[in-house]
């Protein structure tokens, strides 16, 4: 943490969304919507696809995955910024720091290649229809999982490894609202050749390969679906994968935009934007885009609440009986 005479900081200052006082209580009001329908819509999917049997299939068990991602996703980012809004503390340790970096990257990596294995699924469940259940075992869907998050992790690590070398000298103010790569390297007083190599490589091989399985897959897709003679069954077979292509599509877009680029083209406003789409919105949009059109989970949600409302009756009449 010391490079010669200059000792890193203990605390990093964040500058936050925006400085304008009159946008700070609306902007909280705002961003605490966002964050709370976040949290009730992904954790409501987990639970959802938990209690329902109907739900217990490949596609919806990395859905699952992918919810709780999101819900982490906006939870290491969301609070901090909901407090400085309310003209709270904008400090953070550099131990603090340094972990929101780390987590931030390993849930964005293991964002990127749950959606690659989603679209793998996807490919199966078209593609070899009468063989999905024997290809798409229960083992391979776990490890397939685990392996999306521990080379996430690997990835994590070695960018975190490169960023506890950096010196921070000259100053302690985080242009951003949270702890991310360029920001951080703005104000290093360190070479960053080094993590810029590092993040272009690892991001390119883990970006690139995510979309190049997913456009294979999508060939694979579209290729058996121009076989079906059915318009009906067309539809059917491409509908499974309308929210899938606009979640990659959602992600990838913003991702490859912030990340395969110098940091020299680093602009602090539109830079701030991007950051915002995919750390607050990207996260409640995903279950909203794989509920909205999807019956099978509109059912599940219906019947699930059915049956609360029948269990409430039946508790309150149980209750008047008893009094």
């Amino acid at each position: 943490m010391a490079s010669g005479n200059c000792t890193t900081p203990t605390t990093f200052t964040l500058s936050g969304l925006t400085d304008n006082p009159r946008l700070q209580i609306p902007l909280f009001m705002v961003f605490l919507a966002i964050y709370t329908t976040t949290l009730l819509t992904n954790l409501g999917l987990i639970a959802l696809i938990s209690i329902d049997l109907q739900l217990q299939t490949p596609m919806y068990f990395f859905l699952q995955n992918l919810s709780f991602t999101d819900a982490v996703y906006s939870t290491v980012i969301t609070p901090k910024m909901l407090v400085m809004f309310l003209g709270g503390a904008k400090t953070i340790s550099y131990a603090g720091c340094i972990m929101q970096y780390f987590s931030f990257v390993l849930l964005t990596i293991s964002e990127c290649l749950l959606l690659a294995v989603m679209a793998y699924d996807r490919c199966v469940a078209i593609c070899k229809p009468l063989l999905y259940t024997v290809i798409m075992t229960k083992e391979l869907c776990w490890n397939l999982v685990k392996g999306s998050y521990f080379l996430a992790f690997l990835n994590s690590l070695l960018h975190t490894s490169g960023m506890l070398k950096l010196s921070f000298c000259s100053s302690n103010v985080v242009k951003h609202f949270f702890c991310d790569n360029s920001p951080l390297f703005q104000i290093s007083s360190s070479s960053i050749a080094l993590n810029e190599l590092l993040i272009f490589i690892t991001g390119s091989f883990f970006l690139m390969s995510s979309i190049i399985a997913i456009l294979i897959s999508y060939i694979f897709i579209i290729l058996t679906v121009l076989r079906i003679r059915s318009t009906e069954k067309k539809y059917k077979a491409f509908s499974t994968c309308t929210s899938h292509l606009m979640a990659v599509s959602l992600f990838h877009g913003t991702v490859v935009f912030m990340y395969l680029r110098p940091v020299s083209s680093f602009s602090l406003d539109t830079d701030k934007i991007a950051s915002l789409f995919y750390t607050v919105v990207i996260p409640v949009l995903n279950p909203l885009i794989y509920s909205w059109r999807n019956k099978e989970v509109k059912d599940a949600l219906q019947k699930t609440i059915d049956t609360s409302t029948w269990l409430h009756f039946l508790l309150g009449l149980s209750s008047v009986i008893s009094f």
